[in-house]
């Protein structure tokens, strides 16, 4: 069988995006790769690769143009995901920086978009990791355990998340946790909430992030919440409404992973 039969046609168009996004891929061809596959974890993230993205423009196509992005439809992320893991480099751990903002895009208040998205936009901020998975509830997200309890002018966080990718080079987290007891909501999926967690404040403060040497490519952690207080304005959406926005942000995601599939 010839090389061109294994070839998959992964989509004709933005054809201008899809030719710029390979340019730009060029420059980290396979061995910068297989370097970072010799380095120790610690070592082991792509930052100048996700530094060129995020200078280009590309981990912001989804932020509407009013706050620094490019404002392209989901489609637009898809082929720029697409395209990257089609060149032959690694779209993965720079991804999330791209879908995770939607749930404060959608959600949040006009201040917190303001505030935040024009910084994410830019990559001066890296919202990079999304708390929702744990050690205990598999994949029945109401049975989660971190609590976040409302005190004085504040949130006063605990509990552990599992398998979070990105935690170590994320400047912000969007974490999931119960507000309400589950004995106290009449729906389990009630309860939950949306916050947005600072970590460059919250290491070392009642934030502790563990490395997970299991996995290739995704910079995986754990992440522990000891008494972590929160401000309240960094409650994103309702209280109790956040299993919805989870799930909201979700649709996003697993169509731009499934593009970076594609491209594979």
């Amino acid at each position: 069988m010839s090389e061109s039969e294994f070839n998959v046609n992964v989509g004709n168009d933005y054809p201008e995006l899809r030719q710029e996004v390979s340019k730009l891929c060029e420059r980290f061809p396979g061995e910068y790769w297989r370097n970072l596959e010799d380095q120790p974890p610690s070592g082991s993230y792509p930052t100048e690769f996700i530094k060129a993205l995020t200078e280009a423009g590309y981990l912001a196509a989804l932020i509407p143009e009013e706050y620094g992005g490019a404002g392209l439809p989901i489609r637009g992320g898809a082929v720029i995901l697409e395209t990257i893991n089609a060149c032959g480099c690694n779209a993965s751990p720079g991804h999330a920086q791209m879908y995770i903002m939607g749930t404060l895009l959608r959600h949040g208040s006009k201040e917190q978009k303001a505030y935040y998205l024009p910084k994410i936009a830019s990559g001066e901020l890296r919202l990079q990791a999304f708390g929702v998975t744990e050690p205990t509830t598999g994949s029945d997200t109401t049975q989660l355990k971190t609590r976040a309890e409302k005190r004085g002018n504040g949130y006063v966080v605990n509990g552990q998340k599992v398998w979070i990718s990105r935690a170590a080079h994320s400047d912000l987290m969007l974490l999931l946790a119960r507000t309400t007891p589950k004995d106290k909501v009449e729906k389990r999926t009630q309860g939950l909430s949306t916050i947005l967690v600072d970590m460059r404040e919250a290491k070392g403060n009642g934030l502790t992030i563990k490395p997970i040497r299991a996995m290739i490519n995704h910079s995986t952690t754990e992440v522990f919440f000891d008494n972590l207080r929160v401000p309240a304005e960094n409650l994103v959406g309702e209280e109790g409404m956040g299993f919805r926005y989870v799930l909201d942000g979700m649709n996003a995601e697993r169509v731009l992973i499934a593009a970076e599939c594609i491209g594979d």
